[in-house]
């Protein structure tokens, strides 16, 4: 009963065939000495006038795309991404806790077999790697979290947490970023 009611969620979420694809497509400028590289939408023009940005440098990952299969086992980016998407607001919480701040990742643990890898930053600080345990392939519940696996959550010093930005990067190499505040994630 629970797999009907994910595989629903991530259907309404833009998972299932009908789901809108964005295009973006790349025009070449001619700047008199160079070609620069500006990223549009489909029939977007510039203003008269106005400079086009240059595209941003995509970001290098370690990491190879997976292929994406759907298994019934939310092991992929495919399977996982359209329930991330739309329990966004779980990804994480803050907690007050014997004079500390924790701030959990439960959730991100919970559907973790999709991505490849967690980022996070506490209030204005860099992002900094937050490894995730690995998949139970060889079970019956590849995202259970086992004791081995480790606490799902980080301390910090009493009321210093603000803010708080993951970065996933899912098994396919897209990645998704949100940034929530204390108040919205506070657990009571």
């Amino acid at each position: 009963m629970l797999d009907v009611l994910l595989i629903v969620l991530a259907m309404a979420g833009g998972g299932g065939e009908g789901a809108e694809a964005t295009s973006t497509e790349t025009l070449v400028l001619d700047t008199g000495d160079a070609q620069a590289p500006v990223v549009a939408s489909s029939g977007e023009e510039l203003p008269p006038g106005a400079k086009p940005e240059q595209a941003p440098e995509p970001e290098v990952l370690p990491h190879e795309a997976e292929q994406q299969v759907a298994t019934g086992r939310f092991t992929t980016a495919l399977e996982v991404k359209p329930i991330m998407d739309v329990t966004r607001s779980n990804w994480v919480a803050v907690r007050d806790f014997n004079g500390q701040d924790l701030v959990y990742v439960t959730h991100i643990w919970s559907w973790r077999c999709g991505l490849v890898a967690m980022k996070f930053a506490i209030n204005d600080n860099p992002l900094e790697e937050w490894p995730l345990p690995a998949c139970h392939d060889d079970t019956n519940s590849p995202n259970a979290m086992l004791p081995e696996d480790g606490l799902p959550y980080r301390e910090f010093a009493a009321g210093s947490v603000e803010t708080v930005t993951v970065q996933l990067i899912y098994d396919d190499l897209t990645t998704d970023r949100a940034t929530f505040n204390r108040k919205g994630v506070m657990l009571p």
